[in-house]
């Protein structure tokens, strides 16, 4: 396999970026995707051996069960993952030590604590019906609060690249807030999904120029085509700390799909984000996107990058017969690097690779270019009768052996009863 395939030639490895998983909470906001007590237990799990740096549990206000998922997952020993709880600023005219809110995240007993904040002028006064002042003070309240009891406080900065279009000076006062009262971690959130990289791209650096000393975050939806771009600009223009979901489920379009971005950031630019031994754990990439499919009953979505089961699937006779000869002719990065593997499809459009490749090895046939031919002029014929080959291995075989001469039957039709039942309907 070309070297040039896992590793973009040339690009030095630049900082570590954090990966903060918020599949157990923004996942599970969007439509069709729910998980019980015990999945999201075992997808933490999973999470932890992938190697992300933070899971998000939920919101142990909202609901019994993640209430019980801060108590249950005490017991797992996660060995690389910290767990954070999530919550909201303290409510208007509350102290921080007076706010239910407040008081569920510390009872939840997790190292981390994630507070999202307004950040827009606009929402401040239309939403939360407060003056600009006010939510400084509940931003800073709230996070002073946490600190104070040991915790590590995430700051997620709500409609962020919005409220900086439209008055940056306040959006990035909010920071200012939350920095002085001691976040770890300033994140920008494109909670809309519609900001474009362009917009990231010059709202990070603004951070980044008035918080040199911060991590920078980033966190992105889908609404716009372009969540995992919009999280590349934002790492290209210097933020360390990445929130996204498993697959990209989450609210409305859904989430940045963190599967993608991981293997873009080790494979494309040759950033380490999964802790020691990052190029093993990445070829954990398509068993974690799996499981967690299958976990919550959804399907696989097979045009998924790097990990659906189209990733590394070829159907067209000249892509085949280039693959056989060199797999970068068409394959951008090496499939078992991201732990899928490469597919070759029987179809109308194949070529003789195709039947040599699929079979040509078992059957011996990989010389014989007069077989091979028949083969394919016979799934060619098939499916222009509407008969299909691609999803259906058993049956191609069936057609190449009686091609060749070791087609042996399996059974033997002796007989078969219809019964017809009519009711009669008024």
């Amino acid at each position: 396999m070309n070297e040039s395939t896992t590793t973009s030639p040339g690009v030095p490895a630049g900082p570590p970026v954090e990966i903060y998983d918020t599949t157990l909470r923004d996942g599970t906001q969007g439509q069709g995707f729910n998980l019980s007590l015990d999945d999201k237990l075992s997808i933490a799990r999973k999470l932890d051996e992938l190697g992300v740096d933070y899971i998000e549990g939920g919101f142990p206000l909202s609901n019994p069960k993640d209430e019980a998922f801060f108590r249950d997952v005490r017991e797992l020993g996660l060995q690389t993952a910290k767990i954070s709880a999530f919550g909201m600023t303290r409510r208007r005219g509350v102290k921080a030590e007076d706010d239910p809110g407040m008081k569920s995240l510390i009872a939840a007993e997790t190292p981390v604590i994630t507070l999202v904040g307004k950040t827009s002028e606009y929402q401040v006064r239309v939403v939360l019906g407060v003056s600009n002042q006010e939510n400084l003070d509940m931003i800073a309240d709230s996070i002073a609060f946490m600190r104070a009891r040991g915790r590590q406080v995430i700051y997620d900065a709500e409609h962020f690249f919005d409220a900086w279009a439209a008055n940056p000076e306040y959006a990035l006062s909010t920071l200012e807030s939350a920095s002085q009262a001691g976040a770890s971690v300033l994140v920008l959130c494109d909670t809309n999904g519609g900001s474009m990289p362009e917009r990231i791209a010059a709202a990070t650096r603004d951070a980044l120029k008035r918080f040199s000393a911060a991590r920078i975050g980033i966190h992105t939806h889908n609404d716009g085509g372009v969540a995992i771009a919009n999280a590349l600009a934002a790492v290209q223009a210097g933020a360390t700390h990445v929130q996204g979901t498993i697959n990209g489920v989450g609210d409305r379009c859904g989430n940045m799909d963190l599967i993608t971005l991981i293997a873009n950031l080790q494979l494309k630019y040759n950033r380490p984000c999964l802790g020691q031994n990052g190029s093993q754990k990445l070829r954990c990439l398509t068993d974690v996107s799996r499981f967690v499919y299958e976990t919550a009953n959804m399907l696989l979505a097979i045009g998924q990058p790097y990990v659906g089961a189209s990733a590394f699937a070829h159907k067209g006779g000249m892509h085949v017969h280039a693959v056989q000869k060199d797999a970068t002719t068409y394959e951008h990065v090496a499939p078992e690097s991201v732990g899928n593997t490469r597919k070759i499809l029987i179809s109308e459009l194949s070529g003789v690779s195709n039947i040599a490749t699929k079979a040509g090895r078992k059957f011996d046939l990989e010389s014989d270019k007069a077989a091979l031919r028949r083969v394919l002029n016979r799934v060619q014929d098939l499916e222009n009768a509407g008969y299909q080959f691609e999803a259906a291995e058993a049956s191609f075989e069936l057609l190449l052996r009686r091609e060749i001469g070791q087609f042996h039957s399996h059974l033997e039709l002796d007989h078969y009863r219809v019964i017809i039942l009519r009711s009669d309907s008024e």
